[in-house]
């Protein structure tokens, strides 16, 4: 008998679990809140000019790739990818240094500004590359039992786990100038994390940058998200739109049996996916009483990683720089402290833009730019008011920005212009605490110690997004949606096995 999927968000994970699960037969409808596909993977548009609301750098797009084609899709027929030679362009206060996949181009940089440290690249990605692999087979099964520690993948991976290590450390083998290893461990913010604080195996995320290139979707990284209802949807899969759910419905077992939509309508399911932000959903959409391990208590209990105050500009000229610039405060460790730490906005904050007209001329009118900033703040358990703080903030972001990097005047030429703050986050987009990148990825809270794909406190409940295993940013999420989705196939095989044997 066709089992019935209900998938709770249409985010990257939600809209990739149901391209693979609609593939396998089942009968799978995606219900969600806001009028549009994504989630924090989605875009919007204002006067013409089109920005990314979330992730701008795609990476390992192998891993989209290999999903579209077990279902019978090509990716490339649904998105027109655009390799980067420069990544990115990282500034200092002294140096404007450009990242290079290519690793001669990366190594003249290395001995142009950083002289001595050429040889640590080559031996930083010779010693990763073998660290990925040994690490692949971990981000790509479950990781839901202690026992699972044992098995023999797992084994292999921990002479490459740098245990004890943080991000920091790790990259300190390899280089000694200070501004070098931040520019290998700066993605540590992708977890919302500290590199000082951040587990020293996530040095994989600088190597696949590094090892594997890094993308723009012309359209904006949103055309992933895009691309995958489409193909969902042509899999037989039902997307409804501005379908918000209101509460999960849990039987005396403990089984999850469906939900009541916002509108009122009841849903009922054989197996929910919940694509979610899991503290929120457990938070709102579940009666406390119902969970122990993720009870209101336990939940608030966690570590969370840090928010991002965006400033989404649309203006009247075109700037001939990078598609993507790094600007680091001065005292970056400083900087990363006031944000994870003591929860204060800095005075000399970090900055991302994202310069995607460059690349990409549909994003913008002719002779126009859209750029996207970002800024990391503290999550909302800093207690910040940000209806107090919200102009000041984005003055000073504008302020830094011209002062150090050749974007000039930029308020001389806005058009349009929108603020997503840590606030809007949390209330617009369901983010618990407006902690943009879900949990913290301290050891305490990974592999087996964070939410299971298969929930563990409810029946019938599945989890894929950054809140499960293996973890946030897009290429684990998309991970996490193969993952659960075997798990969710093996077990319905399991119970048709189980009835077909009773019957017989």
């Amino acid at each position: 008998m066709t089992r019935s999927i209900a998938i709770i968000g249409a985010g990257p994970g939600g809209l990739a679990a149901a391209m693979l699960l609609a593939s396998k037969g089942c009968k799978v409808n995606v219900y969600e809140k806001h009028p549009f596909v994504g989630g924090r993977n989605s875009s919007f548009t204002m006067n013409g000019y089109t920005f990314d609301v979330g992730p701008t750098f795609l990476s390992m797009p192998e891993i989209a790739e290999e999903i579209f084609e077990e279902t019978g899709k090509n990716l490339h027929d649904y998105v027109d990818l655009i390799e980067l030679p420069m990544m990115y362009e990282l500034v200092f206060k002294d140096k404007r240094v450009k990242m290079y996949r290519d690793p001669d181009k990366m190594k003249q940089q290395i001995k142009t500004y950083f002289p001595g440290d050429e040889a640590g690249y080559d031996h930083f990605m010779s010693d990763t590359r073998k660290k990925m692999d040994a690490l692949r087979p971990i981000l790509q099964n479950k990781m839901d039992r202690y026992t699972d520690y044992l098995s023999l993948r797992v084994l292999k991976a921990l002479p490459q786990l740098s245990l004890g290590k943080s991000l920091y450390d790790v990259l300190s083998k390899y280089f000694n100038h200070e501004e070098l290893k931040l520019g290998f461990t700066f993605q540590a913010k992708y977890l919302g994390m500290s590199p000082w604080e951040c587990p020293g195996a996530f040095s994989i995320l600088s190597f696949m940058e590094h090892e594997y290139g890094i993308f723009h979707p012309k359209g904006g990284v949103n055309q992933l998200s895009k691309a995958m209802a489409k193909a969902a949807e042509e899999l037989g899969a039902t997307i409804h739109l501005g379908d918000g759910v209101k509460k999960l419905h849990i039987n005396q077992q403990k089984e999850v049996t469906g939900f009541e939509l916002e509108s009122g309508v009841q849903v009922k399911a054989d197996e929910v996916v919940i694509n979610g932000d899991v503290s929120h959903v457990m938070t709102n959409l579940v009666d406390d009483s119902q969970l122990k391990k993720f009870s209101a208590k336990r939940l608030n209990e966690k570590k969370y990683s840090c928010s991002t105050f965006m400033i989404y500009l649309g203006v009247d000229q075109v700037y001939d720089l990078p598609h993507h610039t790094i600007s680091f405060a001065e005292d970056y460790k400083k900087n990363v402290e006031e944000i994870m730490q003591t929860q204060l906005l800095s005075d000399d904050p970090s900055i991302y833009i994202q310069n995607a007209s460059v690349t990409d001329s549909t994003l913008a009118p002719d002779g126009k730019s859209a750029l996207y900033i970002l800024a990391p703040v503290p999550n909302n358990l800093s207690g910040l008011d940000w209806e107090e703080h919200e102009e000041t903030f984005r003055n000073l972001v504008l302020d830094s920005i011209e002062a150090k990097t050749e974007f000039k005047n930029i308020r001389d030429h806005i058009e349009v212009e929108r603020i997503i703050s840590p606030k809007h986050w949390e209330l617009d987009f369901n983010v618990f605490k407006g902690a943009t990148f879900s949990m913290g990825h301290q050891l305490s809270q990974m592999m087996a110690l964070r939410p299971h794909n298969k929930f563990e406190e409810l029946e019938r409940t599945w989890l894929v997004g950054g809140g499960t295993h293996p973890g946030s940013g897009l290429p684990t999420i998309l991970e996490s949606a193969r993952i659960t989705s075997t798990l969710l196939m093996n077990e319905k095989r399991n119970h048709i096995s189980n009835e077909s044997g009773e019957a017989g």
